[in-house]
């Protein structure tokens, strides 16, 4: 049953209500090619009657269902179940994606309007008594059905969730968790909303050319390109989206805008008005606390981490501690070699956080001869695509074949249909790569509809990454910096695992996993992206064709370890405040958050130049993404990718063998069996941190 998923936004309406017109495309199964949305035919006002009849329709099956008078089986309870809600999860797929990659104000007040609605319905379903007696008359009998593993597993996923969901509570402890889950589904909504508003509100305006000095000319041609949009040419324009903030403070010799932006940057929603998180966040911590005390918790992230692959909030801290102490030293190292060249180059300045990334690209090129800058015409969109196509052939065989005819949801979408070697059809790709006011920061892997096996026909997935990268400008294409490229090869390992996903039922398929196995696919990825082999055979120079020099190669080898420091701090440091947040009890939720984060922080003795990657009111994956307790998964995830990537390393880059292991034993498993053995079924072993210590230099201070 898609509608009890984790992830899933939930919420009532009046069942009388005249049932919508029969014009509205979620009604009828899609007749488009290959089954994907109709976007050409959607319209806003099609989501909020489309929401309650799908809500009408699963509340009817559920209650068939709870009256059946036969034996509960697999069968007739739980297949029953999982399959409910056709309705429902098509409209949701869409209108949540969406809400993200695509959203305006009328969507953003249905948003809020449906989110107590599908609350109500959500628990409606979850904390029926009479189907709750049912699944667990199936669960009781479990160990005599004979059922396949992927069969247990879905039965025991099923039992669990009525549990976790507070199945078992007592009517007035029922009663309490229905107002709380009505209450975080529009406060989460709340967080996000409010963070968009942030990201597009503020912009730096540059009118004198000399403000510009050191800044690349493609971000100057791309601040100017903006500003015109906006009515203000003859200026530049820079936002807080990633590929206009993150150039300039890296490059602006100007010391006071870099200060500037750097500080509207971190206190986003944070400005005591309507856009401002703090009494959110306090409101949800407690929420979540008082929610996982009701379920028998000691804690938000003990509830959350009991269905990980850590299990505990103790496993977590331990890996987050033992990396931060390796940390540590490397990166006051880092700062002392900073604010050295600051000495050097005589500006009597103490190093801020505006100057980091800065000094940083200065001391980059001084010790390696290497600007990032000299990187990109090699790393075109267009490139960068191909490449990973490349590597996805000769890894799995996969053909990526453009659509376009097919329906997309904007302009700057673009359909692939996927298929293997022998051309079976496997899915449907869309990819949505640059900024606007219509979509959230960040970059995601999504489905329209994922892959499952219903009354024997083989449903095949509709994915799609949307991603936040560098704009043509001109007449040059889109020119990635590494990180983008490493973004596009991590997303692009999401969608490998949705569409190579082999399942019979939809609650376990593609990325139906733990948070922190969910990243292994997608980072593992990553690995490939500066891997020699495969650079030479897609980081070609954008107007001339020539494949990246050696020399390049070798810089961007020698430099793979500077400022790793830096790196896993910020990323470590909003680790442990997401565990903070979310190991605390019910009554010990901060009255001030930004006191409570300064003293997390300071606790770990994270440097004063460097925040965490997130702080707290604009912390979308803790407070708004669905990585409440779950940061850490990136590097629990890490780890795994790191020593599984050792097996391409000594195998060969491309080898056949080692890849449909991979493909067979993790990316077509979905969440089938435990993620530990899905992982010891292709490595043969437990991961060793080791090779992730060696990747990030820090193997020596350990």
């Amino acid at each position: 049953m898609k509608l009890l998923l984790p992830l899933m936004v939930t919420a009532t309406l009046a069942f009388g209500q005249p049932r919508p017109a029969t014009d509205n495309p979620f009604l009828a199964a899609y007749t488009t090619p290959f089954g994907v949305p109709p976007f050409d035919k959607i319209r806003t006002e099609h989501f909020q009657p489309a929401f309650e009849e799908g809500m009408r329709q699963q509340a009817a099956q559920i209650q068939t269902l709870v009256r059946r008078r036969d034996m509960p089986t697999f069968e007739n309870t739980i297949v029953a179940m999982d399959n409910s809600g056709e309705i429902l999860d098509r409209v949701s797929t869409v209108f949540y994606n969406l809400n993200s990659a695509n959203t305006n104000d009328e969507i953003q007040k249905i948003a809020q309007q449906l989110a107590p609605q599908l609350s109500k319905h959500r628990d409606d379903i979850q904390l029926n008594p009479d189907l709750f007696k049912r699944v667990k008359a199936v669960y009781d009998q479990r160990k005599s059905l004979k059922l396949t593993p992927e069969q247990l597993m879905l039965l025991e996923k099923t039992y669990k969730n009525f549990v976790r969901s507070g199945a078992a509570l007592s009517p007035d402890k029922q009663a309490r968790l229905r107002e709380i889950n009505q209450e975080q589904s529009l406060l989460t909504l709340k967080y996000g909303q409010n963070l968009l508003g942030e990201n597009n509100a503020y912009t730096l305006v540059i009118d004198q050319q000399s403000d510009l000095s050191g800044l690349p000319q493609s971000l100057i041609a791309s601040a100017a390109d903006e500003a015109k949009k906006r009515n203000m040419a003859g200026k530049w324009v820079f936002t807080l989206q990633n590929p206009s903030v993150m150039p300039f403070l890296q490059y602006a010799d100007n010391r006071s805008l870099r200060e500037k932006i750097f500080k509207a940057y971190i206190e986003r929603a944070n400005h005591n008005d309507d856009r401002d998180n703090k009494a959110i966040i306090a409101k949800l911590v407690a929420l979540r606390a008082e929610r996982a005390q009701l379920l028998g918790y000691e804690n938000h992230a003990a509830y959350v981490l009991e269905e990980s692959m850590a299990k505990t909030p103790a496993k977590v801290n331990e890996l987050l501690n033992q990396l931060w102490t390796a940390t540590v030293p490397v990166t006051k190292k880092e700062a002392a070699d900073l604010q050295a060249l600051m000495d050097k180059e005589g500006k009597n300045e103490k190093l801020a956080g505006w100057d980091w990334r800065y000094y940083a690209e200065k001391l980059r090129k001084e010790k390696y001869n290497l600007d990032e800058e000299e990187l990109r015409p090699y790393f075109s969109l267009e490139n960068v695509k191909q490449g990973i196509f490349t590597l996805c052939e000769k890894l799995y065989g996969l053909k990526f074949t453009p659509l376009a005819d097919l329906p997309v949801y904007h302009p700057e979408a673009m359909a692939y249909e996927v298929k293997e070697a022998n051309g079976k059809h496997v899915g449907i790709m869309y990819m949505d790569f640059f900024p606007r006011a219509s979509k959230r920061g960040g970059a995601w892997m999504t489905s329209y509809r994922k892959q499952e096996v219903q009354n024997g026909k083989f449903i095949a997935p509709v994915v799609s990454i949307v991603c936040n990268f560098s704009k043509p400008v001109g007449n040059a294409p889109a020119l990635l910096s590494m990180d983008e490229t490493t973004t596009f090869f991590h997303e692009f390992g999401h969608a490998l695992h949705g569409l190579l996903s082999n399942v019979n039922y939809g609650s376990l398929s593609g990325t139906s996993v733990p948070r922190d196995f969910v990243e292994l696919p997608s980072q593992i990825m990553e690995n490939w992206a500066t891997e020699p082999e495969m650079l030479k055979l897609y980081a070609k120079h954008y107007q001339t064709g020539e494949v990246i020099p050696d020399a390049l190669v070798e810089k961007l080898k020698k430099s793979s370890l500077f400022n790793q420091g830096f790196l896993t701090s910020e990323y470590l440091a909003a680790s442990i405040l997401d565990m903070a947040y979310h190991t605390l009890a019910p009554g010990q939720t901060p009255s001030d958050v930004l006191t409570f984060e300064k003293n997390a922080m300071d606790k770990i003795g994270l440097i004063e130049q460097i925040p965490p990657r997130y702080r707290s009111t604009y912390f979308q994956h803790s407070f708004s993404g669905g990585y409440s307790a779950g940061y850490y998964s990136y590097i629990w995830s890490a780890v795994l990718d790191a020593d599984a990537f050792e097996v391409f390393k000594q195998k060969g880059l491309f080898d056949k063998k080692s890849a449909e292991s991979f493909r067979k034993n993790v990316l077509e498993r979905g969440g089938t069996d435990e993620p530990m053995k899905l992982y010891k079924n292709f490595r043969g072993a437990e991961p060793d941190i080791k090779p992730l210590l060696r990747r990030r230099g820090l193997l020596t201070n350990m």
